[in-house]
C-alpha cells in the first residue's frame, strides 16, 4: 500500500485518477473577442455579392510546410498564401498581404473556423479592413 502511494506521488499531478475532458471549464485557450457567424450580415450568406471570403489552413506532411487558403464565396476564387509555419503570426502576415492584394471593394468579410493561428484577428482586420467572423466549432462552413 505504502508503494502504491509512493508511485501515485510521482504521477503529473499527483492524482490517481484521471480528470475527465468535460468537467470544469477549457483549459486550452481561447481566440479574445470572435464575432460569430450568427451575426454575420444576411447577404454573405446569400452569396450574391462578391468579396466575402472563407478562409483556412493546410498543413503538409510532419506539420513541415503550412499554407492559408482563401476561397471568395461568390466566384470561387482560390487564393493560396505561403506561411513559414503555423503561428499566428505567419496567418497575420500570409493574409495580410493576399487580402491587401486585392482591390478593397472584393474584400468585405473574411469567415473563419476557430484555429488558433487566426488568435490576431483584429489585427488582420486593421490591417486589411475585412470584417472577421467565426464558424462554430465541427461547423461545415
Amino acid at each position: 500500500m505504502k508503494a502504491t502511494r509512493q508511485l501515485i506521488a510521482c504521477l503529473r499531478h499527483g492524482h490517481s485518477t484521471r480528470m475527465s475532458r468535460t468537467r470544469g471549464t477549457d483549459r486550452r485557450g481561447q481566440i479574445p473577442d470572435m464575432i460569430s457567424i450568427h451575426v454575420r450580415p444576411p447577404e454573405i450568406e446569400d452569396r450574391l455579392l462578391p468579396g466575402h471570403w472563407k478562409g483556412d489552413f493546410i498543413k503538409g506532411a510532419g506539420n513541415q510546410s503550412s499554407v492559408g487558403v482563401l476561397v471568395e464565396r461568390t466566384s470561387r476564387l482560390v487564393l493560396l498564401a505561403k506561411m513559414e509555419d503555423a503561428t499566428a503570426a505567419s496567418a497575420l502576415a500570409g493574409f495580410s498581404a493576399k487580402l491587401n492584394a486585392i482591390p478593397e471593394p472584393l474584400r468585405q468579410s473574411f469567415t473563419y473556423d476557430q484555429g488558433k493561428e487566426l488568435a490576431r484577428h483584429q489585427e488582420l482586420a486593421a490591417t486589411t479592413s475585412v470584417r472577421g467572423y467565426f464558424c462554430d466549432p465541427h461547423s461545415p462552413l
